[in-house]
């Protein structure tokens, strides 16, 4: 099993102007030194809630000068709002600043408003983001693709500069649905999911579902799933689940009206809006209560390492660790080492 860190950041708002990114740079260089697999970042828009993260390629030079093993990834590029040429140029600048080390998972939108950037609408999100996979891929390894200049004429264009990675490598975002991770598998795309709308047991029908399209589309090619999981470890499980608690309680709260939106999880006659705040609270304490018991990387290294071998045991193959959800940065910091251990037992083959 490989160990990624993952951020999200709970609120753009907070920590001051000169503090604002010091976990992720601290945890970047943290990560680069104790050997984790990567650091993921994403891209999200309009909304304090990950709004740190508007530009995942420009976060990501910035980490390619401050590391040097790491992979630097982004969870994810969302690919209709952008031309693929666009993604092509800026991974191939964090390619090359890294030395190799770019990675992206593309998703294909999680918020309506976030198509106010975009080139199409949202409901032509999914194929959109097949055709960009496939475009981006062609880009990277230096074709040329037709394009309609400012004068209305044709025109061959490449994307530069050259890339170090011959290959980039890709995956597919997939927030539970089953069609995406078959999109993935045809596409020889890895999958990045989470578990906020599935569990564990239905995760590993998908997974199994997936390794089956692998292979057979692509001669035996077993694919790759990375597992997006809240993470904070630490000595004693009550501590931890204290120290958890009322930020975890706090960065559900903050997401829901984005996530209910966003999936249509709920009735389209619900109106979330219309809750009373103690009805608001059920649901989160609700969530909360799943999440430090079951989708989430929380307690002592022994409790974690119970629910990696449940993960390694379904088939994903890296569990990113997300870990800016609120909890104060010294103390997010500080228990790193804990994660580390986890990461350094497993890391034997």
């Amino acid at each position: 099993m490989d160990f990624s860190l993952f951020y999200f950041a709970d609120d753009s708002t907070s920590g001051g102007d000169a503090g604002r990114y010091e976990l992720l740079l601290e945890g970047a260089r943290f990560a680069d030194r104790n050997g984790f697999r990567a650091v993921w970042t994403p891209e999200r828009h309009f909304h304090p809630f990950g709004g740190l993260y508007p530009n995942p390629s420009v976060v990501g030079a910035a980490l390619a000068m401050i590391t040097s093993r790491v992979a630097i990834r982004a969870g994810s590029v969302v690919a209709p709002l952008h031309h693929p040429l666009r993604i092509a140029e800026e991974w191939a600048v964090v390619d090359n600043l890294s030395g190799g080390r770019a990675g992206v998972s593309l998703a294909s939108g999680w918020h309506p408003v976030d198509f106010a950037l975009g080139r199409a609408p949202y409901e032509d999100r999914k194929r959109l983001l097949a055709d960009s996979l496939e475009q981006l891929r062609g880009l990277w390894r230096g074709e040329g693709v037709e394009v309609v200049d400012g004068n209305g004429a044709p025109a061959t264009v490449r994307a530069f500069p050259p890339p170090v990675q011959r290959e980039l490598p890709l995956w597919v975002t997939s927030a539970g649905d089953a069609e995406t991770f078959r999109t993935a598998a045809r596409a020889r795309a890895g999958v990045l999911t989470h578990l906020l709308h599935q569990d564990v047991d239905e995760l590993a029908g998908k997974i199994a579902e997936y390794r089956r399209a692998a292979r057979a589309a692509h001669d035996g090619w077993q694919g790759h799933v990375v597992l997006m999981l809240h993470s904070f470890l630490g000595a004693d499980r009550d501590e931890v689940r204290a120290t958890v608690e009322a930020p975890l309680r706090a960065y559900l709260r903050s997401s829901v009206h984005l996530l209910a939106r966003s999936f249509g999880a709920l009735d389209p006659d619900f109106d979330i809006d219309a809750l009373e705040d103690e009805d608001l609270d059920f649901l989160v304490d609700q969530s909360l209560d799943t999440y430090v018991e079951q989708r989430g990387l929380f307690g002592t290294v022994a409790d974690a390492s119970t629910t990696v071998e449940r993960l390694r045991g379904v088939g994903v193959d890296e569990i990113a660790c997300l870990i800016d959800f609120g909890i104060e940065t010294k103390t997010v910091l500080d228990g790193l080492h804990h994660l580390n251990a986890l990461r350094a037992a497993f890391d034997a083959p």
